[in-house]
């Protein structure tokens, strides 16, 4: 039997092309979760204006304690690698398995792409607004849609700066290709961030991979200040000849997660494709006067509030089909999530 044998080892590693994460410096980063896992955001509720009476003793109207909205954000995602490097297969290749750029390596090709798939993936199912279209983006369409998404911001009042497209590289091929973008800015005058391909619209624009966006989803339009991505720690290192190995051991460990701040929910916008065969939202919740919640999807699970707080991200949120409070005068506000599918808007109605 002929056997073949490896004479020699280039010293040079075909390394997969990487990219640094896409979400990197896009999101907000002023929420610390040092010393903890859990972090509670507070948003104080503000009361209606009133006509100011000239006599009497509430001239500025009946006082009202000023109440809040918690939202918790717990991170999740716990996640780590380990490999080694055998001394004799790294000599006997021409010592190529450097075990400081065999880290970096792994970070590149598997750490930062999970974490960045994770994470757009959640945006997605986070929106404050997730709209569906069955028909397919085109270059004559396409700046249509991505500006139905900026008027729903606009009528919000999200800030119009900071604010940040998403494309796949498929939804990306089209929009430069299209009439609108050509004539806009000159981009190529402009110092681009990292990671950005063009500004269009007052907007960022930024192209993330196939293999790293979510499935289904057309674009997202993201402002900085209503989401944030926080890595609580970082953690990589190597160990050279640790007991019974004889080489080097790496290890790594990634603590992380995604959150969109509830408060400002209105500044994640989504499109999903909802072709036959496509992408899927949950059919919005029915609420009777009696406080009973029903929802037309299959298997959908449905979560509620009775204090007028939005129930994707409030902690007093609870699942269920009918309210627990049923008291005449209680705003009951529910919505519908589904493995597999992207969530409904939220109901609501005043028993």
């Amino acid at each position: 039997m002929a056997t073949n044998l490896h004479s020699k080892y280039s010293k040079s590693i075909e390394e997969h092309y990487t990219l640094d994460s896409v979400l990197n410096g896009w999101l907000a980063k002023d929420y610390s979760f040092a010393g903890v896992k859990t972090v509670r955001v507070v948003t104080p509720v503000t009361v209606p204006m009133s006509d100011y009476t000239r006599s009497g003793a509430n001239r500025y109207g009946s006082p009202k304690e000023m109440e809040d909205i918690v939202q918790e954000l717990t991170l999740t995602q716990d996640k780590s690698f380990t490999l080694t490097i055998d001394k004799g297969n790294n000599a006997d290749q021409n010592g190529v398995k450097a075990a400081g750029k065999m880290l970096a390596l792994q970070i590149a090709e598997k750490a930062i792409p999970l974490m960045d798939s994770y994470s757009l993936k959640r945006l997605s199912q986070l929106g404050g607004k997730i709209v569906g279209n069955a028909t397919a983006l085109t270059k004559s369409n396409v700046c249509e849609r991505i500006t139905a998404g900026t008027t729903y911001m606009d009528d919000c009042e999200v800030p119009t700066y900071d604010r940040v497209l998403f494309v796949p590289s498929e939804t990306y091929a089209k929009l430069r290709l299209s009439e609108e973008f050509k004539s806009c800015e000159n981009l190529m005058d402009k110092s681009l961030r990292k990671g950005q391909v063009g500004t269009y619209d007052n907007m960022h624009v930024v192209k993330v991979p196939r293999s790293r966006w979510p499935e289904n989803v057309n674009f997202m339009i993201v402002h900085k200040r209503a989401a944030c991505a926080p890595i609580k720690f970082k953690d990589s290192k190597y160990h050279q000849d640790p007991p019974g190995i004889s080489g080097s051991l790496i290890e790594g460990r990634l603590y992380y997660d995604l959150f969109v701040f509830g408060a400002k929910c209105d500044g994640v916008y989504v499109e999903v494709n909802t072709a036959s065969g496509a992408g899927t939202i949950c059919e919005i919740p029915e609420i009777s006067t009696s406080g009973a919640i029903t929802c037309a999807t299959a298997g959908a699970t449905i979560k509620y509030t009775t204090d007028g707080s939005d129930p994707r991200y409030s902690a007093a949120a609870k699942i269920g089909t009918e309210a627990d409070i049923t008291e005449e005068g209680t705003t009951v506000r529910a919505y519908a999530f589904k493995d597999g599918a992207f969530p409904s808007a939220v109901a609501e109605t005043t028993l």
